[in-house]
């Protein structure tokens, strides 16, 4: 049996022909950071290859995208001025909403989902309101002006609305005012399942979402909890999201598996930024093999049961899948 085995691994036809686990351009969505301006493509220091770009840039942006076979970006939305409630998302005029029209008017066929989340827009770099005098999130008030964004989202032209701030009832609030604005076959791919995670950190330094004070723990979950983990999945399926995700992913393998067991919904995995900048910067010292490693961590998320993948490394990916570059 096990010669068998060696029989088949040894020819790369076969060896491909009966690969369990495949990955594909279909599989993944490209982030793009963009803010006002012309002209604009700044490089994150933190992030190699990963740019804050300007509207025109993101255009042609998509076009190198759809040559290579991608054509689902999530877009993040870095506004000129900040206040105490993200007012710039809140506005028809804002920055997504702007990017939205305009990518839309120049690639119709590009999937556009949007990051429904105040963090990169308020002057304190939380995800939402903060009660008076106190330094928490007030969960309800955030959800009212979650509704706001979303329907800016969607009247602009998004294609799915993905909301990442993990206030408590926010796939119930959107799903009802979507719903009820017309917007019903709208899909709303759930962050249900955000841990308050160390990998996050260059997303801070391209996003400029920083917190001002304290951190995020008291509304994203603890890397301890796989119970609790599958049971806000399964909470968010149960108000009506239509894809569930886990984010971050590479340390978090057990986490999609178990959520994947207990639900029919897609499920989509974050490849976050710090996983990002780990790579690149042990491959760019000639610490790994990096082709090789991208391709097989691409496979673990796939392995563990992801159907959408989320990563600043997409573009990359293509590429190698282009020149049949695989396991």
């Amino acid at each position: 049996m096990f010669r068998r085995f060696r029989r088949l691994r040894s020819n790369s036809t076969i060896r491909s022909m009966v690969q369990q686990t495949n990955v594909n351009t279909e599989d993944f969505i490209y982030p793009l950071f963009i803010r006002d301006g012309e002209g604009i493509k700044t490089e994150v220091s933190s992030m190699p290859g990963v740019f804050q770009m300007s509207i025109d840039i993101a255009i042609n942006e998509c076009s190198e995208l759809k040559s290579l076979g991608l054509n689902s970006i999530i877009l993040f939305g870095i506004p000129d001025v900040k206040d105490s409630i993200g007012s710039d998302c809140l506005s028809e005029h804002g920055i997504i909403s702007k990017a939205i029209k305009e990518i839309k008017v120049a690639h119709p066929d590009m999937y556009i989902v949007t990051d429904l989340c105040f963090c990169e827009y308020t002057d304190h770099g939380h995800c939402g309101i903060i009660h008076q005098g106190e330094h928490t999130v007030d969960n309800d008030a955030t959800l009212e002006i979650s509704a706001r964004q979303a329907l800016i989202h969607a009247r602009a032209g998004a294609d799915m609305i993905a909301p990442s701030g993990m206030m408590d009832g926010i796939i119930e609030t959107l799903r009802s005012v979507l719903d009820s604005n017309g917007f019903e076959n709208l899909p709303i791919m759930s962050y249900s399942t955000k841990f308050a995670s160390a990998y996050y950190g260059p997303f801070r330094d391209v996003a400029e979402s920083s917190p001002s004070f304290g951190d995020r723990r008291s509304y994203q979950m603890s890397p301890a909890n796989l119970d609790e983990a599958v049971m806000e999945s399964q909470e968010d399926e149960a108000q009506g999201a239509d894809i569930l995700m886990v984010k971050p992913a590479l340390a978090y393998l057990d986490v999609v598996k178990e959520i994947k067991n207990n639900t029919k919904l897609p499920m989509a995995v974050y490849n976050v930024s710090g996983e990002y900048a780990m790579l690149k910067l042990a491959g760019a010292n000639g610490l790994i093999d990096y082709d090789r490693v991208l391709i097989e961590t691409m496979i673990s998320f796939k392995r563990a049961g992801a159907d959408i993948i989320i990563s600043y490394h997409a573009k990359e990916v293509a590429h190698l899948l282009k020149k049949g570059i695989t396991l």
